[in-house]
């Protein structure tokens, strides 16, 4: 199980593409439209992994079955049926049933109110929405494109952001990770998961991304605590005046987070701090001493 709390940034950026579609505005990528602030859900990066997990052979609980959607009532019927249990079954056994086998659960948590359950798992993995470092411009096609619902095709226009760098920031907390039985080979698939499911989104809206960097600082055991959200602790610099088009027009210090984890690890809070970065990641500068993550290492598929 997981036994130290940690904070995490995750670093991407975006070239004529939608990271994360508004369907309450014509699917026009999300948006801070005062301070022109692309904004990414942590929803969308939790499907991102969802879905790549279960291409490589995972059960997925808050997903599809025979690539549809279906309701939790459905999943967890599937899920009773797939690992031998009835009506009968305690409520224990299904929970246990549910924990063991879905990787998502164990994760980032459910409410469930199904199969008798009435209980709600907080995800021990947790990520705030996204948001750019750069004032971003968005591309309006003009010509009419395709778009494929699930029965139909319709008609509409495609949104697209010029250029946008963006970061996540999340946390694992270790006394979730106890009830959900989050493990640390579950926490290095979802950190692995993090970065190549990104790489594997090639739909049309989603194309054009690209993960850049990943860093965690874990505590003691014994500290409770957190930093919080490591993106106060990071300052980008626009290097030209004139519309941002691409990562060359940015810089990134990381100097101010690199004295708040020296003032901890003075304290004695800090277990270690890991890191992967993208080579493209030129303008990264001054990151903190980590030891270096391969988070390009396959993912082995599912195995029971």
């Amino acid at each position: 199980m997981i036994k130290n709390n940690s904070d995490f940034l995750f670093m991407f950026d975006a070239v004529n593409t939608n990271p994360n579609g508004d369907p309450d505005q014509e699917n026009r990528p999300r948006m801070d439209v005062e301070t022109k602030t692309l904004l990414v859900s942590d929803v969308r990066r939790k499907r991102d992994i969802r879905d790549f997990l279960q291409q490589k052979g995972y059960p997925i609980f808050v997903g599809t079955l025979n690539d549809t959607k279906v309701t939790m009532d459905k999943m967890f019927e599937e899920v009773m049926k797939k690992y031998g249990l009835t009506e009968k079954s305690s409520i224990e056994e299904k929970i246990n049933a549910i924990l063991d086998n879905m990787i998502d659960i164990r994760m980032f948590g459910s409410a469930m109110a199904v199969g008798g359950i009435t209980k709600t798992f907080t995800g021990p993995i947790q990520m705030t929405w996204g948001y750019s470092l750069n004032p971003v411009d968005i591309i309006k096609s003009s010509s009419i494109v395709t778009i494929m619902n699930e029965d139909n095709s319709t008609f509409g226009k495609m949104y697209k952001a010029h250029y946008a760098l963006v970061a996540h920031s999340g946390a694992v907390n270790k006394f979730a990770a106890q009830k959900t039985k989050l493990t640390a080979k579950d926490k290095d698939i979802f950190v692995k998961a993090l970065v190549q499911s990104m790489m594997n989104n090639l739909t049309h809206s989603k194309q054009g991304q690209q993960p850049l960097l990943y860093l965690e600082v874990i505590y003691k055991e014994d500290f409770d605590g957190y930093i919080g959200d490591l993106r106060r602790f990071i300052k980008a610099e626009l290097l030209k005046e004139s519309a941002i088009r691409s990562l060359n027009d940015i810089s990134v210090d990381f100097s101010p987070l690199c004295e708040m984890i020296d003032r901890l690890k003075a304290k004695g809070y800090i277990d270690d701090v890991v890191l992967w970065k993208n080579s493209l990641a030129a303008n990264f500068n001054n990151l903190p001493d980590g030891k270096e993550m391969n988070l390009l290492e396959p993912i082995e598929n599912y195995k029971k």
